[in-house]
């Protein structure tokens, strides 16, 4: 399973009040410090609110990033939240 898929199982799972869209969008910093674009390691979600329930969205930035920190240890560089 690669990174794309474990971070949009885990969401899935844990933010289910959202419609989510993962972008991987590594390939835009190609030759950034020497890096080569490849390797999922910058990712954008989009979660779109899919129920009138109201949210914080700090807890929601603060939620994803605590389940991702294991990503962020195995090579995860950059994260872009978005949420409507």
């Amino acid at each position: 399973m690669n990174r794309m898929q474990r971070i949009s199982k885990i969401l899935e799972k844990n933010l289910n009040e959202f419609n989510i869209k993962i972008v991987d969008y590594s390939h835009k910093h190609r030759g950034h410090n020497d890096f080569d674009g490849l390797g999922e390691t910058h990712i954008k979600i989009i979660l779109n609110k899919n129920s009138n329930q109201k949210f914080n969205r700090l807890d929601i930035h603060r939620k994803i990033n605590d389940l991702l920190k294991k990503e962020y240890e195995i090579g995860l560089h950059s994260l872009e939240i978005n949420i409507n």
